[in-house]
Order: C-alpha cells, then structure tokens, then sequence
C-alpha cells in the first residue's frame, strides 16, 4: 500500500502552482483568508466599519469611519510585510512542506531573500502555529518523556585530557530537556525546561483528570500515580509490554526533533528551542494532511495572530 506523503493527494500545493496562480490571484486569497464572513471585502481592524476605500496603486484601503488606512496584513504578524503575496504564499508552501523543517539558509536561496528575513518569517510562523495549542489540555491516553538537547562539550584531544561529560560542573549550562506529552490520536504539546522531573507539575496543569498516563521507568514519573491511572514500561529491559503499553507515539515525535535539530539547523540556542519544539509537533500531529490544508492552516492562523512582540523589528533591536 502507498504512503500517504508519497500519493498525489498529499501534493495539492506546489511552488509551480502558486507562481501560476499569479500575484492577483495570491492577493484575493489572502483577502479571502483575513476576512472570511465578508467574502474578503475589507473590515477596518480600527473600528470594525464594512466601507472602505479601496487605494488600488497601493493595495490599501481607506475606512470611511475612521479613515483609518490599512492593509490585509495590518495588525497581524505579517505586519509591514515586503514580499509581494505570491512570495509570502512560496514561503508558507516551503515552510510546511519540509517534514524535517527548513534551516533559515535554505530558505532563503530557495526564495531569494535575504537570510535574516528568511529567519524571521520562519519564527513569525511558528508563533502563529502555536497558538493551535494554547489553551488545549489533554486526556484519554497520553505519553508522557524527556529528551536532552544542546550542551555538547567537544572531548580533549588526548585521552588524559578528557574528563566525565556527563557531570553537571563540567556542562556548558546550555542544556535543556524537552518535556512532551502526547495523547494518542490527538495533540502533542512541548515544553522546555531544566530538569525532567518538572514535567509532573506540567502534567497535573494539563493532563485532565481520570486520563491514563503512559511513561517510562524514570523515578520522578512515580508521582503521576497520585493523580492518574499510570502505565510503565522500563526501556532498559524492554520498549514495549504489549497491550498498549509503551512511549513509541512521544518517541517518534522526538526522532522529528532530533532530525530537524541535528540534520536541518545543527544547531539550535536554548533561548528558541521552544519554538523548534512547537515546529516539530505540528508537523508531527498533522503529518497526514496535504500541502494545500497545511498552508491554509498556517496562512489562517498568520491572518488571526496579532503583531509579534518577540520578532517585529528582531534585528533593528539587536544593531541597536
């Protein structure tokens, strides 16, 4: 039987298709996008009036309430945007067709842009797609695991040199754990932290009552017991018991991250691993999706996102 990535279904959006498709038609689309109940007639974001102007020399309108000028990305993350929108639709076509992600240097040869651009487009939109999970909580079966990212310390050249790694006053203090918890057939939500065992109080916050809990032998996850129906499996020993009972969905999503870290960025800071780790999990819960609905989702959830107060004018700031 054919997977799923490789049939002709998952391919609904391509970059030849989009180029096709022409800068006008782009334009509607995201019109349609911003303003669906109106059939992507212009809605003042100022004070919520239906009539406005339309400035066509420069794809603006102009509210005749307020006379508030606006565009169809003001006030949202795309915010004084520069691409031209068959450009800005490529770039989402790109971002959510690598399954692995896409380093920002890749990015930007493949659109012709410049790197900091591309690297702040790929951080706006994996703003927007976390906001699917903001305030979503978890039940029926979920898994539960840490991974340790970052920290690596190159060995001596010499044998005599080396020294114990893995002891905390010889680590750079970079590394970081990404807590994930999976519900079968549902979300997976990370979170990065110091330690693993801050994962329990991030359960009790998130994981709803009477839901089973499926984690390994690690001796913190103990304590999951007094809120919950908890399943083990001690991978030193075994993966899985049968019956159900194993970490491999929240496992699979860590070989994603691992991929898309180590084989895609190569390096990732801690200060935005928890963007890296949002990016991998929605790829991750929406790998059976085509082109077409994957950009869609990322194009709604850019209209719906406010502007960016961690990436609007990233690189203005640093300079200054």
């Amino acid at each position: 039987m054919q997977h799923f990535l490789l049939s002709a279904k998952a391919r609904t959006l391509s970059l030849k298709k989009i180029y096709k498709m022409g800068e006008t038609a782009a334009y509607e689309l995201f019109r349609q996008i911003r303003w669906p109940e109106t059939d992507g007639e212009a809605v003042c974001p100022q004070c919520g009036c239906c009539e406005s102007y339309n400035i066509t020399t420069r794809r603006k309108f102009k509210c005749k309430a307020c006379h508030h000028q606006y565009s169809v990305t003001s006030g949202t993350i795309l915010h004084s945007r520069k691409l031209d929108f068959t450009d800005l639709l490529a770039a989402i076509c790109v971002f959510v067709t690598g399954s692995k992600g896409i380093s920002a240097v890749q990015f930007s040869r493949t659109l012709d842009v410049q790197y900091k651009t591309a690297w702040v487009l790929c951080h706006k939109m994996r703003e927007c797609l976390a906001d699917e999970t903001d305030t979503h909580k978890l039940d029926g079966e979920v898994e539960i695991d840490g991974a340790y990212f970052g920290g690596h310390i190159r060995p001596s050249n010499h044998k005599s040199d080396r020294i114990d790694r893995r002891l905390k006053h010889h680590q750079t203090g970079t590394r970081r754990v990404v807590i994930a918890m999976r519900e079968r057939m549902g979300r997976t939500l990370p979170f990065v932290r110091k330690s693993e065992a801050e994962g329990v109080a991030l359960a009790h916050g998130i994981v709803q009552d009477g839901t089973t809990i499926f984690a390994d032998e690690a001796s913190h996850w103990d304590k999951l017991a007094w809120g919950y129906d908890t399943k083990r499996v001690n991978h030193s020993t075994e993966y899985s018991l049968g019956g159900g009972i194993h970490t491999n969905w929240v496992e699979s999503y860590f070989a994603r991250l691992r991929k898309m870290v180590s084989g895609q960025h190569h390096w990732v800071s801690p200060k935005y691993l928890q963007q890296y780790a949002e990016h991998a999990a929605w790829l991750e819960d929406h790998r059976r999706e085509c082109t077409g609905a994957l950009a869609k989702r990322i194009a709604r959830a850019a209209m719906k996102a406010p502007k960016s107060t961690k990436f609007g004018g990233y690189w203005q700031r640093a300079v200054a």
